[in-house]
């Protein structure tokens, strides 16, 4: 007798367990992502040759506009507990005789970089409204008879021993201004520090090169 032949069928997959996976690991990452805070000023890096990158944690950041302001930011470290920049805003306060109550400590501890006079921290942190708080972003004291910007590395370094410290510099900013954050450093004993490029290269060919 002749083998009956079943009908040939295509294979079916049930896609309904992969949606559930879908949604359950969608609603994770929207749940635990955090995103970077917005920077004091914009700033557009030059391009360079070096793919090393920066740390993530452990670092403070010093931004330096294309109009020569300095502004300054410094993270909490690998272990958020450690409370780095709500400790460094007190050891600041001290210096200026400036009380923080724990409510500023904490919403300090959360906010992005910064740059004005010490003095106007206190309502840049209780600002309403970012229009306010833009107002109050005029950079960081860095001249001879007041440098604020030395006290911040200061403590900075003090408060998280093992932060490396980055330079952000735009690339339209007057190398006098980024040779004086340098200068600053080394004054502070920090001989050792990262300047923050993009990762486009720039290259060279023969032709470009002057005779």
């Amino acid at each position: 007798m002749p083998k009956i032949k079943h009908p040939a069928r295509s294979p079916h997959i049930d896609m309904t367990p992969m949606v559930d996976l879908f949604s359950l690991l969608l609603t994770f990452f929207m749940l635990t992502t955090s995103f970077r805070p917005q920077e004091a000023a914009p700033i557009e890096t030059p391009n360079s040759v070096s793919e090393k990158q920066a740390p993530d944690n452990d670092i403070m950041t010093i931004f330096i506009s294309k109009e020569g302001k300095v502004f300054f930011t410094f993270d909490n470290g690998k272990d958020t507990s450690t409370h780095f920049r709500s400790k460094l805003l007190q050891k600041m306060g001290e210096q200026y005789q400036v009380k923080f109550t724990p409510k500023e400590l904490d919403k300090f501890s959360k906010m992005s970089s910064f740059g004005m006079p010490f003095k106007n921290l206190q309502a840049w942190i209780n600002a309403t409204e970012p229009k306010e708080r833009d107002k109050l972003q005029v950079g960081i004291p860095t001249d001879s008879t007041d440098n604020q910007l030395a006290w911040w590395v200061r403590l900075a370094r003090i408060t998280n021993l093992n932060a490396e410290v980055a330079i952000k510099g735009d690339a339209e900013t007057n190398y006098t201004v980024v040779k004086k954050v340098m200068d600053l450093l080394q004054e502070n004993k920090v001989n050792k520090f990262n300047l923050v490029t993009n990762l486009q290269k720039d290259e060279v060919s023969m032709k470009d090169v002057p005779k």
